[in-house]
């Protein structure tokens, strides 16, 4: 753990949602590319899944008359249900296997619409985050959708998130955060909003077990479904959810003697403007995020205790852009990546780097 020197005051003009690091450019993020009347993402979505399996799940049942899935509405079977069907090999894993099929081919188009906007330009490899890709079926469809690529002579790399995309919404603040953040604290607080569930937990930089910042680690991880919860349905409620997620996480690194920095980084969807105000892409939160009356950045700290004797410091970027950030040590072998993040919407960024990332690993990520 690091030891403090003397007390670090933070910058006073940290800005949110920095485009240009030391090491990286990001050269764009949530786009908002349309398909016909609705937005591209939504055919790659976690419910764009459910209803491939749906259409699958239908068409077996005239055919055969059997239901293989069960008796529960297609949306309420969970990924770890599925992912057991699909080990056993049966029927049920023809019917979940013929959906991953098509979703693989939807995931293509996609990512070839991407590839032809200006900021995706030159983009030699792509992560795929977010939670659809923690599952056995998530894997299968992606891993079928790299396959696609490769025999359609697409020059880019399909990829899963190194981390786990709980964590790796969180650990991508190590890139964004001041660097004197890093050297003399153990840690500091981080959040990933996003439509289904809030993640807090404590990052950990970890530089004297890695100068590269490849073996970053998140203590306490905090998780809480919010949607579909009348009783934090409201915005205001929401963030004080968030608020006492981070005065527990507080009293924790107290207990195990972590010395916590006064700052905050929060991941969240659409576009950060530099006095932490939102604006489009935030439609899948509860509430108005995108009202001019609103700065997420302020009413968070304001519920926030002081740190180290400083006032804690909340920052905002984009959700897609902090977990693409978490790659960043195994991207060096290559000049432009980006990252697809699947879950309630599609997040998305692009990088290029520009600078060597100190001790940066040469190896890249394996093959989706």
């Amino acid at each position: 753990m690091p030891r403090k020197a003397s007390p670090v005051s933070l910058p006073d003009d940290l800005i949110h949602g920095n485009l240009k690091l030391p090491a990286v450019t990001i050269n764009g993020y949530s786009l908002e590319l349309h398909d016909g009347e609705r937005f591209l993402g939504d055919s790659v979505s976690r419910v764009a899944y459910s209803e491939m399996l749906q259409t699958w799940r239908r068409l077996f049942r005239q055919i055969s008359g059997e239901d293989v899935l069960g008796t529960k509405p297609t949306r309420a079977i969970s990924k770890k249900r599925l992912d057991l069907l699909l080990k056993r090999d049966g029927k049920a894993a023809a019917v979940i296997s013929a959906a991953s099929e098509d979703y693989a081919w939807q995931l293509v188009r996609v990512v070839r619409r991407f590839l032809a906007h200006p900021s995706w330009h030159g983009v030699q490899r792509i992560v795929v985050g977010g939670g659809f890709q923690q599952s056995l079926v998530g894997e299968l469809a992606i891993d079928r959708a790299a396959e696609l690529l490769y025999q359609q002579n697409a020059r880019v790399h399909l990829m899963t998130l190194r981390h786990n995309p709980d964590e790796g919404g969180l650990i991508g603040w190590v890139h964004l955060a001041p660097p004197e953040l890093l050297t003399q604290y153990g840690g500091f607080l981080a959040v990933d909003i996003g439509g289904t569930n809030v993640r807090c937990g404590i990052v950990r930089p970890r530089l004297n077990k890695a100068p590269d910042l490849s073996d970053v680690r998140v203590t306490g991880l905090e998780k809480w479904g919010h949607r579909g919860d009348d009783d934090v349905t409201r915005r205001e409620h929401l963030v004080r959810g968030i608020a006492d997620m981070l005065q527990k996480l507080t009293r924790l690194a107290h207990k195990k003697k972590i010395t916590l920095a006064p700052f905050v980084g929060v991941a969240c969807p659409g576009m950060i403007c530099a006095d932490g105000s939102i604006t489009a892409g935030a439609q899948n939160l509860p509430g108005n995020w995108e009202s001019p009356r609103f700065n997420l950045a302020h009413d968070l700290g304001e519920l926030l205790p002081r740190q180290d004797g400083h006032t804690t410091q909340v920052r905002l970027h984009n959700d897609a852009v902090v977990q693409g950030l978490s790659e960043l040590p195994f991207m060096q072998g290559v000049k432009r990546w980006a990252v697809l993040t699947v879950g309630t919407g599609l997040g998305n960024a692009s990088f290029v780097n520009t600078g060597a990332h100190p001790g940066a690993r040469k190896t890249g990520r394996r093959k989706a």
